[in-house]
């Protein structure tokens, strides 16, 4: 919501030798180049480039805080006026001509605050899941870097299955079944799985690497491996954590330039910490507590998130 600060910076120098102008404190930042409607509060004076247009309250009007939760309705509307062949981009004059309703400053007042106090809810949710997220790498780092430890092959662990393509037409928005194909999220949904529950699956191609724990039955696509039948000596809670530890090394795999991808091979030879059956389940229990919470956290934050869409779009007319 609010920006303080920047990678880049300008000195005076810089601004009186350039067409930029320097923007007071509380204008609206609005992306209108490529990420077109993202905006932000200017918390100190700045500037920007051609990426954006500045938008400066008038203060008898319209408060700068409701102004950028309106700004936050429009973003259909700033795509739909948007044009170009490279990238879509909307002009100074196209957002001069949208018109919206404002009421009065006082109704403006409350809807900010009511908003702002979903904004902080989101926030704070946000830093609990980085805590979080953070002590569970920390302790991937310490418990899983173990000097002189022994190693054995993916491959001996579990059995490395490729999915099944499936044809991109047969796939719709919403269904009972998600399907996984080289991405960090679904390609689509399906009425029919083929990988049950409590599944890690990989990434073939895509983000090649990207390892994931499902939890429920899923389609597993054409590019996309899933870990079977693992042997008995091995936890696979604990399979999942390592992998997920090593996931920048399994990325690291992937051969070509047009359309990477992971050889099954490959994976097959990846090392695994082998340490006894006991210290495996010890860890996975203290990860899974971790990341137990670490998915109850993004829900409540994902609530907030909802809440907030439907405010927007019916206390804006």
């Amino acid at each position: 919501k609010y920006a303080d600060k920047s990678e880049r910076t300008i000195s005076q120098e810089g601004l009186n030798n350039s067409s930029a102008k320097l923007l007071p404190i509380n204008t609206i930042l609005l992306s209108t180049r490529a990420t077109i409607g993202e905006s932000s509060i200017a918390k100190v004076e700045c500037c920007t480039n051609q990426g954006f247009q500045s938008l400066i309250a008038n203060e008898k009007i319209v408060c700068y805080e409701y102004m950028y939760y309106l700004v936050a309705t429009l973003k259909k509307e700033l795509i739909r006026k948007s044009c170009g062949s490279t990238f879509l981009e909307i002009s100074a004059n196209e957002v001069r001509k949208i018109k919206t309703f404002v009421p009065s400053l006082d109704e403006q007042s409350k809807v900010s605050s009511l908003l702002s106090l979903i904004d902080d809810r989101i926030a704070t949710q946000i830093k609990i899941i980085e805590k979080l997220e953070s002590l569970i790498k920390g302790l991937y780092e310490r418990l899983f870097n173990i000097d002189g430890a022994a190693y054995i092959q993916l491959g001996n662990v579990a059995k490395i299955q490729k999915g099944q393509q499936i044809n991109g037409e047969k796939l719709s928005e919403i269904g009972s079944y998600y399907v996984m194909n080289g991405g960090v999220v679904p390609s689509g949904y399906l009425e029919d799985f083929n990988t049950p529950a409590n599944t890690i699956s990989i990434s073939e191609g895509g983000s090649c690497g990207y390892v994931q724990y499902n939890s429920v039955p899923f389609w597993s696509g054409g590019h996309c491996y899933t870990l079977i039948e693992h042997i008995n000596s091995f936890n696979y809670k604990y399979l999942f954590h390592y992998l997920k530890f090593k996931e920048q090394s399994i990325m690291a795999l992937r051969i070509g330039s047009c359309l990477p991808n992971i050889q099954k091979k490959d994976l097959e030879r990846f090392p695994i910490l082998n340490v006894s059956k006991e210290e495996q389940d010890k860890m996975a229990c203290i990860f899974d507590d971790i990341l137990d919470r670490i998915i109850c956290e993004r829900q409540i934050a994902l609530k907030y998130e909802e809440q907030k869409k439907y405010l927007l779009s019916n206390l804006f007319i």
